[in-house]
């Protein structure tokens, strides 16, 4: 194979997704920088790859990248995976591109699954403009929400409902898409308000969180009390997060006026 770096991307569950190209760069090359060489062994295994491998993840990148780095220069052709999906999109890799772009050696791709962006076309949310924000981060929330088109995050199933519940206080007028399991057997997205999603079992698996645009619709008087009437029956909370994103008002406002006109039930 040519001398060089070889980027691959891995299945992020079905093992169907994986490339015939992906199987022949990583039967071919020298070397396989992978993040977990025991989680890689099972796909190496499962497909015939025999090739030396050596960890290269985020507590040992810095000191690895180097060496790896001169091997390429001495006439190596090696490839980085990382344990699903591509390297360097919140997993280990980016230093390694960084290192070879700055060395002049070869840097090649080999496409592959993104869990990110499988969850944004799953989600049904708009995909002209977004914003991929890695994992979730609770404190950056109200600045994330300043970003007026579709925000991504991945997060742990553990955290989850914690997260949904800041959604809830932060950014309530805005739909989210709790995608998990992707390419899986139990593969779903569940979409609705984040208020609205707060009673739900907690989902478990690989979770990626897709939010909508911000609302940019300002109705009349007349027809915000037109969906207050429509939507009164339901909880005050989910009442107020509803009419907030179809009226493009705050929530307080959407508050204000379901008391106003007796809407929503406690």
């Amino acid at each position: 194979m040519q001398t060089g770096l070889y980027i691959v991307g891995t299945p992020i569950g079905n093992l169907a997704d994986m490339s015939p190209r992906a199987i022949e760069v990583l039967q071919n090359v020298d070397l396989i920088a992978a993040e977990d060489t025991r989680v890689f062994g099972k796909l190496a295994s499962h497909f015939n790859i025999k090739t030396k491998r050596i960890s290269c993840h985020e507590h040992n990148e810095r000191e690895v990248v180097p060496s790896i780095i001169e091997k390429i220069q001495s006439g190596m052709a090696i490839a980085c995976v990382s344990d699903a999906g591509m390297p360097g999109v919140s997993d280990p890799g980016f230093r390694l591109v960084r290192a070879a772009r700055s060395a002049g050696v070869p840097v090649f791709v080999v496409p592959g699954p993104v869990a990110a962006i499988s969850a944004l076309v799953l989600s049904g949310f708009p995909t002209d403009r977004f914003t991929f924000c890695g994992f979730f981060d609770e404190k950056k929330l109200r600045d994330d929400n300043k970003i007026p088109h579709t925000i991504i995050y991945y997060e742990s199933p553990n955290r989850i409902m914690a997260t949904v519940a800041a959604m809830a206080r932060v950014m309530p007028e805005r739909k989210i898409a709790i995608v998990r399991e992707i390419t899986k057997i139990h593969e779903e997205a569940i979409i609705g308000y984040p208020a609205e999603l707060l009673s739900m079992t907690p989902p478990r698996g690989e979770i990626v969180i897709v939010v909508a645009p911000r609302p940019e619709i300002k109705m009349s008087d007349a027809e915000i009390s037109s969906i207050v009437n429509e939507i009164a029956a339901t909880s005050m909370k989910g009442a107020a997060a509803e009419l907030a994103a179809r009226s493009g008002i705050s929530k307080k406002e959407a508050y204000k006026r379901l008391l106003e006109q007796g809407g929503g039930n406690d």
